[in-house]
């Protein structure tokens, strides 16, 4: 009977040691001599231990220099926007491949994260060249919208670390103008600033879509009957947009 696990450890290793060291029945020797014949053919354990990796192939660089992974985002060399990447990913390790070559290596998010970024600062263009749509075209493209939407790509990127992160977010909202007048595109922001400090494109688009700014604006175009009321009503109501620091036109 044992008392403590370490005499009953010391009880298995020399049981152990008896088992390896009895001889073979049907072949000569045991395998504590087995087991020095063939140690110097054996080679170190690696160092790290060996992981189970994931593939995604043919994954498609964004303007913005990075790749996406579950619902993530890892920034390759600027020169690849565009092209299409292999990516090879552990619990730990994210590693992207161009033909076979490596390009890029990041610690992979927790599988919990959802659309963050990994973006090493040497990867972006910044260093050599301006991407064609940059940070400052895209915000003088919203200054010819509105203030309203102005003031939303303007906060997209400030809400960013590295320019670069906010191509996608803010082009998809631009890109969505052109199927709009820029009169209801503006008010659709005016109306976004009201449920959101920083609206996105899901947001922009619903309103749109099922014509919330329509009805907004023949809500405004209906006469007061008791205008001294709502005016007293209104000035207690602050959208998101207000407090911000936006223009308030109440």
């Amino acid at each position: 009977m044992f008392h403590d696990f370490p005499s009953l450890e010391e009880a298995v290793r020399e049981a152990l040691k008896a088992y390896n060291a009895t001889p073979f029945e049907k072949r000569p020797g045991s395998r504590v001599e087995i087991w020095e014949e063939e140690k110097s053919y054996l080679c170190a354990l690696p160092s790290i231990p060996y992981e189970v990796a994931s593939w995604e192939y043919h994954r498609k660089v964004y303007p913005n220099c990075h790749a996406p992974l579950e619902k993530n985002y890892y920034s390759v060399p600027y020169t690849y926007r565009g092209k299409y990447v292999d990516v090879r990913y552990t619990e730990k390790v994210v590693e992207i491949d161009y033909n076979h070559q490596r390009v890029a290596s990041h610690p992979k998010f927790p599988d919990y994260v959802e659309n963050c970024y990994r973006t090493e600062p040497y990867h972006m263009p910044d260093y050599f060249n301006d991407p064609e749509m940059n940070d400052v075209r895209m915000l003088s493209w919203a200054a010819t919208i509105g203030p309203y939407t102005n003031y939303v790509i303007a906060r997209i990127f400030r809400s960013v670390k590295i320019k670069e992160q906010g191509y996608n977010a803010a082009m998809a909202i631009l890109m969505l103008s052109k199927n709009y007048e820029k009169e209801r595109f503006e008010t659709a922001f005016h109306l976004a600033l009201e449920m959101s400090s920083s609206p996105r494109y899901r947001l922009i688009q619903s309103i749109l879509v099922n014509n919330q700014d329509i009805v907004r604006k023949e809500h405004e175009a209906l006469p007061r009957e008791n205008s001294h009321a709502e005016e007293d009503s209104d000035a207690f109501i602050r959208g998101a947009f207000y407090y911000e620091g936006g223009t308030h036109n109440a």
